[in-house]
C-alpha cells in the first residue's frame, strides 16, 4: 500500500506502507509527533478536526450543514478526492504498463511515476474539484462520473 497526499501548490513524498501497519496506528504516531495532537478514532474526533483546522486553512471541518439531508455522509466521498478521482488512475496507468515480477520493481515505478506527475496537473486536478462537488451534490450524494 502507498500514501500520498498533494494540494494545488505539491506534493509529499509517496510513501510506502508495509504490509500489516494499521493506518490508525501510522496516523497517531504522525500526529502525536506533529503538535501533539492525538487521532482517538477517526476523521472526525475533535482533536484531529482541531489540528486540521489550525494547519489546513482550506480544510472544510465536520458540520452537519455538509451532510445529506439524513445525517450521513456521501456514500462516494472517494469521489471527492482528488488523490481518488485522478492521482491513483494516472500511477497505475504508468506504473502498472507493464508486469513487475517484484513488488521493489513496482515501488520503483510507482515512485517514477509519482515524480513525473507536475504542478500544472495537480492544478488542473484540484481546480477540477467544484465540478466534481457540484456533480456530487446534483446526484444527491451518489454515484457519478
Amino acid at each position: 500500500m502507498v500514501w500520498a497526499a498533494i494540494s494545488r501548490k505539491g506534493k509529499s513524498r509517496l510513501v510506502s506502507i508495509k504490509e500489516g501497519v494499521k493506518i490508525d496506528r501510522v496516523q497517531t504516531i504522525y500526529l502525536e509527533k506533529n503538535n501533539g495532537a492525538s487521532n482517538k478514532t477517526v476523521h472526525q474526533a475533535i482533536e484531529t478536526q482541531a489540528f486540521l483546522r489550525e494547519k489546513c486553512p482550506d480544510f472544510i471541518s465536520v458540520d452537519t450543514h455538509w451532510r445529506r439531508a439524513d445525517g450521513e455522509w456521501s456514500p462516494n466521498s472517494p469521489d471527492l478526492n482528488p488523490l481518488d478521482y485522478s492521482i491513483w488512475s494516472i500511477l497505475e496507468a504508468k506504473a502498472c504498463a507493464k508486469p513487475h515480477k517484484t513488488i521493489e520493481s513496482l515501488k520503483r515505478a510507482l515512485i517514477k511515476a509519482w515524480n513525473e506527475i507536475t504542478l500544472e496537473q495537480l492544478a488542473s486536478i484540484i481546480d477540477n474539484f467544484p465540478k466534481r462537488l457540484k456533480a456530487c451534490v446534483e446526484a444527491k450524494g451518489g454515484y457519478f462520473e
